[in-house]
């Protein structure tokens, strides 16, 4: 789970990391009203949407008059970044920057360990940096047993900063960084950039925080902060009905049983060329019922072109499978076709009821099902 930026920096004001004076303001008229309020020489209006890349779209300018702040906020209310409206701007109190650092923390989990990283190339063009000059991050593992104290924050620091002021303020913001990033069940926390004023202060006047959905219940007050995208919207009905659903940017629909065999359908369909658009686990002891239900999503979904059924039935029943799919082409008024494997129990009968009927394309081994599914893919396009 994702939040905004001005709610990241209420939680690090609550773990004492500085940021820059702003507020939070949902029209043109509002956002004069609080750059009044501030009384500053020069501030920045910033879009307040669940992605990056904001600076680079026009959703952040900086502005020194009242009329430059009207239209500033005109202009990004009116926007759309990566296909999200901007409904909210956050207005903050321009800084007098020196320098712009990058500070995060984040779960590895080859090492099995929360890691930290620092560079000295923070700002706008981090992404580009962590792809053509990886080297300038800087990445810590940090133990467990051990966590952030003092002097194990007081060497991190110095690989940024030499003066004792600027090293002892990063260390404590280092600490405060790592506590909340343990007791809010966080999977990612960055800062970008932390700047280094011209007074020598370090202000966090950006940041991102991810969270760890399976751990939010801990976290109500967390979880209160939710907004929901269109894709995560579908995922958490998908889940209420007992479907694991995420969706990708492909093609080929996947209605599979079975996290580990959705992973494989996914895989074979990309070693064959194509490109999965979703992950979809029906479960275990897919009713008739569900099956029309994750079929009714994969259909739902503009990009999908064919959709791909892999069963292996164990619990599941192959009959119930192709129940499902008949029943659900009775409620869906759709012409996408349907490419199915069924295996396993009572996979003669599946297979039988779907047999002779034109919107669905029988197959006997998942890869000749995969290579099917892409043939018509093709054939579409």
């Amino acid at each position: 789970m994702k939040i905004h930026e001005h709610q990241t920096k209420e939680l690090f004001s609550d773990y004492g990391i500085p940021v820059e004076r702003h507020t939070l303001c949902f029209s043109p008229a509002e956002a004069v009203t609080a750059y009044r309020r501030m009384n500053v020489k020069g501030a920045v209006i910033k879009a307040q949407v669940l992605t990056g890349g904001r600076g680079k779209a026009g959703g952040v300018k900086s502005v020194k008059h009242e009329e430059d702040v009207y239209q500033a906020a005109t202009d990004i209310l009116g926007m759309t970044i990566k296909g999200l409206p901007v409904r909210k701007v956050l207005v903050s109190e321009a800084v007098d920057i020196a320098a712009e650092y990058y500070v995060g923390f984040t779960i590895d989990r080859n090492a099995k360990a929360v890691t930290l990283m620092l560079s000295a190339a923070g700002g706008m063009e981090i992404e580009e940096v962590a792809a053509t000059t990886p080297e300038k991050i800087i990445r810590y593992s940090i133990d467990s047993m051990v966590g952030m104290p003092a002097y194990l924050a007081r060497r991190f620091a110095f690989e940024l900063f030499k003066t004792t002021e600027q090293v002892t303020a990063l260390v404590s913001i280092l600490q405060s960084l790592y506590r909340m990033f343990l007791d809010k069940d966080v999977s990612m926390v960055e800062i970008n950039p932390l700047v280094l004023t011209r007074k020598g202060e370090l202000i966090a006047v950006d940041g991102k925080m991810t969270f760890d959905d399976n751990a939010l219940y801990r976290h109500p007050e967390i979880q209160k902060l939710f907004e929901p995208g269109e894709d995560e919207r579908v995922e958490a009905e998908a889940k209420s009905k007992g479907i694991s659903y995420i969706h990708t940017e492909g093609n080929v629909g996947c209605m599979v049983n079975g996290a580990g065999l959705a992973m494989a359908t996914m895989d074979i369909i990309k070693l064959y060329g194509g490109s999965p658009a979703n992950f979809l686990d029906v479960g275990g002891s897919s009713s008739p019922t569900k099956v029309v239900e994750a079929m009714e999503l994969l259909l739902s979904d503009k990009q999908v072109k064919v959709v791909l059924v892999n069963i292996f039935g164990g619990i599941t029943r192959g009959e119930d499978i192709a129940i499902g799919l008949v029943e659900s082409f009775k409620r869906i008024k759709s012409d996408i076709p349907v490419v199915v494997r069924l295996t396993g129990t009572d996979d003669a009968a599946g297979r039988k009821l779907l047999s002779g009927d034109p919107r669905f394309r029988i197959a006997m081994s998942l890869e000749e099902a995969t290579k099917t599914a892409l043939s018509i893919v093709k054939l579409n396009n």
